[in-house]
């Protein structure tokens, strides 16, 4: 049985629950961080040093790190078009994802925060506006590589999508203005359609 330690609200548990239901997979999902508590309990410390969610179990295999885990899963239960065969689309699988992680990830948590997580009287507009700003760059460099393709890779959804898949869910829901960004909206609405999305990501934001 597959185990996933972790909160549904949490973007980096959505991209691991959204991943499962795509390949057919079922996991024993457990409410842990946040208003949870319990990552930093020693049993779960045990599985995670870094004391973050989320943290998959498979078997006596043990996991953490969101973008490793989708990685995983897709190699080891592959399924389709998930997991790129060729090492040059795997390479591009791979530079996305992190480009998510290194570039993205930032700014958007800081709009998130400021949005939803603090209360309006002590919101930092500064804060908000330099985040729209610098997610704006980076979502434009994404809309500008899909004006010629579906799916970051082409033709197909895979693990590239996953991560920038769930952030974009955050962009497209939150009360601000943003910039017209006519193939970035196509790819999400494509991905919007899906029901394991719409099950695992499409939830409210709190």
């Amino acid at each position: 049985m597959l185990q996933v330690l972790g909160r549904p609200n949490s973007v980096n548990v959505q991209k691991v629950m959204w991943c499962l239901a795509e390949l057919g997979l079922t996991a024993d999902r457990s409410d842990i961080g946040g208003a949870f508590g319990g990552n930093d309990a020693a049993d779960y410390l045990g599985k995670n040093p870094n004391g973050k969610i989320p943290t998959l179990i498979d078997g006596d295999y043990v996991l953490w790190e969101s973008n490793a885990i989708v990685r995983y899963l897709c190699d080891q239960y592959r399924a389709g078009h998930w997991y790129p065969d060729a090492a040059q689309q795997l390479g591009h699988a791979n530079q996305w994802m992190d480009w998510y992680q290194t570039a993205l990830h930032r700014p958007m948590t800081t709009l998130f925060w400021q949005l939803i997580r603090t209360s309006p009287e002590q919101r930092d507009q500064v804060a908000v506006d330099s985040a729209i700003k610098e997610c704006a760059g980076f979502w434009r460099m994404l809309d500008h590589h899909l004006a010629d393709r579906d799916y970051i890779l082409g033709e197909h959804i895979s693990i590239a999508d996953v991560p920038l898949g769930c952030a974009a869910y955050r962009w497209h829901s939150m009360n601000f203005e943003r910039p017209d960004l006519p193939a970035l909206q196509d790819w999400w609405t494509r991905i919007s359609e899906r029901p394991a999305y719409q099950t695992h990501v499409m939830l409210p934001l709190t």
